[in-house]
């Protein structure tokens, strides 16, 4: 158990801005098994969303509610998953080799295609919530339950990619080199199981399994980037992880959108 804990606050560590206690000895051997935690992790960036939603949606307005959301969830993260899906798109966007794709996303800097992927991917997180929070707005806990599913389930994906796939980089001085090494089938499992419990939940809030085909489309938007990734960079990076993580959610959230209807 005392093995499982440092796990959690490794992840804890790693993924978010939260203290954690000062007897956690930080281990870079603990990053790779702490990928079980993954989704954990975004039980809680969820929950501090969800519950700030409920605050300023009943102090003020819905749109205001889902960009304060949106605030509180990257302050949680230090925009973690932000910044390797902004430097996902300035590599990609900007480089024809490997070599050249690697070296952009190692930049610090942010550029054009940055940029532009943060604004639009920002702006369907805004326009997605938006209208789920309208059309449920007589089910109080409905998007509280949205926001932690989804925060849950879209880091459950990259968590498939780091089982799957191999790191691209060859250097060791890279920050997220740890977590791509020796991940178990068994921590791929643990993450699915905490990666599924919100969606679960929120399928018997409201009453309808409609919500699991969801895993199927995430699914295929997982596959096909780490495909495209694959293809380019011959694997993944931590940024690659970061840009599936985002794409994940804002998919999540216009599946629920699509088929609100059919629930």
């Amino acid at each position: 158990m005392k093995r499982q804990v440092s796990l959690f606050f490794a992840a804890l560590q790693f993924y978010t801005r939260i203290p954690i206690p000062k007897w956690v000895v930080y281990d870079p051997g603990n990053l790779s098994p702490a990928t079980r935690f993954l989704p954990l992790i975004g039980w809680i960036v969820g929950a501090i969303a969800a519950l700030t939603w409920l605050i300023v949606s009943y102090l003020t307005s819905i749109p205001v509610a889902i960009v304060f959301s949106i605030i509180s969830s990257i302050l949680t993260t230090g925009a973690l998953h932000e910044d390797g899906f902004a430097d996902t798109c300035d590599g990609f966007g900007g480089g024809w080799t490997r070599e050249k794709i690697l070296l952009i996303m190692k930049d610090s800097r942010i550029g054009v295609y940055g940029a532009l992927g943060l604004v639009c991917i920002l702006a369907a997180k805004f326009s997605l919530l938006q209208l789920l929070a309208e059309i449920s707005q007589n089910q109080t806990l409905v998007t509280p339950l949205i926001l932690i599913a989804a925060h849950a389930i879209s880091r459950f994906m990259p968590a498939c990619i780091i089982y799957s796939e191999p790191y691209a980089r060859d250097t060791d001085d890279s920050k997220s080199k740890p977590v791509a090494q020796h991940v178990t089938a068994a921590t791929l499992i643990i993450a699915g199981v905490f990666g599924i419990g919100p969606m679960l939940v929120l399928c018997i809030t409201l009453k309808s399994a409609l919500l699991l085909i969801s895993l199927v489309f995430l699914a295929l938007i997982t596959w096909a980037m780490n495909r495209y990734f694959r293809k380019w960079i011959g694997g993944y990076t931590g940024d690659c992880l970061g840009a599936v993580q985002q794409v994940c959610e804002v998919g999540f959230y216009f599946f629920l959108a699509a088929i609100w209807k059919f629930i």
